[in-house]
């Protein structure tokens, strides 16, 4: 898939949920693990938190193998999520665009805080303001972090229309 800063914010704006709650997080984290454990030989680390206060919802390997190295950039890219209110792919392309690095667009850029690799998603919800939630996956390239929740979220909203 070609990504694009359009296309990635109409996958943002069509991922929109229904409501969100532990339930939720439960179920689309264990549709995330299984697409994972079906398409990819690699582990993954699954991450859903609240926004507001990074309460953890969900957490999940794909399979043995994931290194502590995994949680650090689980937290780097729930940072951008959390910061901009876009997902981390979004990011990454918009800094493309304009050929620059997170660094020199925003002073507080700091790499060790902030990672804009595919596979930290926003979690929003119809009707409400901002992102209420984060998903993150580590583990993939970037592209496959990021589709595995796109795709996912996807198969939720048509499990629960």
């Amino acid at each position: 898939m070609s990504f694009t800063v359009e296309s990635v914010t109409a996958q943002e704006e069509a991922c929109r949920l229904h409501s969100f709650d532990s339930n939720v997080a439960w179920e689309i984290g264990n549709i995330i693990r299984a697409n994972a454990q079906q398409k990819y030989t690699r582990p993954v680390v699954i991450y859903i938190a609240h926004a507001n206060s990074t309460q953890l919802l969900f957490f999940a390997t794909s399979g043995p193998g994931t290194l502590p190295d995994n949680m650090h950039w689980v937290k780097r890219k729930e940072a951008v999520v959390l910061r901009w209110g876009c997902s981390t792919m979004r990011m990454r392309l918009t800094l493309q665009t304009k050929a620059k690095t997170l660094q020199e667009v925003y002073e507080m850029g700091d790499p060790s805080i902030y990672a804009v690799h595919g596979g930290g998603f926003p979690v929003k919800v119809k009707g409400v303001e901002g992102v209420v939630g984060v998903i993150v996956v580590s583990g993939l390239t970037q592209e496959d972090d990021h589709c595995v929740i796109v795709d996912s979220i996807q198969e939720y909203l048509a499990r629960n229309p």
